[in-house]
């Protein structure tokens, strides 16, 4: 099994672009694992997790609603967003500047074959990084993602979580707000719950901006901990 993790930050991308890249990396790693079943080989299968930030976008998961989306394509141009329907779980998503979008790009048959725990592993890594800027996250029951003020009439989200699978292979993931313009969630009803405010981490912590290099290291080292995972050595992050 091969547990080392080839990291990639591909910076301010386009939503489309990233999403090809995804899928050319998934469908490699499906190919291989086509090949070593009919061949009867074991070549080992490559890991990847892509960080990105995306220029304002807004997403809807295969069993989304679209009235879910509260503005028009006239009033999308406008306010410079662009928007797709694509092939992961959840409902409406918004990505932009100033949120770290996450996608790992797993074998997981070279950690654990279970969604629901890999789900889990994804929001703990939140969890545990907000842990270390003093906040207290929490999941909220039959809510995927992570929460802040869970069960009180302040519960806001500061993390989307939304992945496809497929022969155990993962893509999409997290969308972690750390510097978000937050007026851009005002056009959409957030992953389909009314009534549940949105958040960043600047804003919790009362700046202006909070170096989103930090995050990554931290997401990086509780992922990297969670998985039981080794960072692979041509990539640029130094994890201690």
């Amino acid at each position: 099994m091969n547990k080392y993790i080839d990291i990639q930050d591909l910076g301010l991308k386009d939503y489309k672009e990233a999403w090809d890249y995804q899928e050319e990396l998934f469908k490699g790693i499906i190919d291989l694992k086509i090949k070593n079943r009919r061949e009867e080989t074991n070549l080992e299968t490559p890991n990847y997790f892509l960080f990105v930030e995306h220029p304002h976008v807004y997403t809807l998961g295969k069993s989304g609603d679209l009235s879910n989306l509260l503005i028009s394509e006239a009033k999308l141009a406008e306010i410079e967003a662009s928007y797709y329907k694509i092939n992961r779980g959840g409902d409406i998503t918004y990505h932009g500047p100033g949120q770290i979008v996450g996608y790992p790009i797993l074998d997981l048959e070279n950690f654990f074959t279970d969604i629901h725990k890999y789900l889990r592993f994804l929001e703990e890594m939140v969890i545990l990084t907000l842990a270390e800027y003093g906040l207290k996250a929490e999941r909220s029951k039959g809510e995927t993602g992570v929460w802040l003020d869970v069960g009180t009439p302040f519960a806001r989200k500061i993390c989307a979580l939304g992945v496809r699978a497929s022969r155990w292979v993962t893509m999409h993931g997290f969308a972690l707000n750390v510097n978000a313009n937050l007026g851009y969630f005002d056009h959409m009803i957030p992953c389909g719950i009314k009534g549940k405010a949105v958040t960043s981490l600047n804003v919790e912590l009362g700046k202006t901006e909070v170096s989103m290099a930090a995050v990554k290291e931290k997401l990086l080292k509780h992922f990297m901990s969670l998985f039981n995972a080794e960072i692979k050595e041509k990539t640029a992050f130094n994890i201690s």
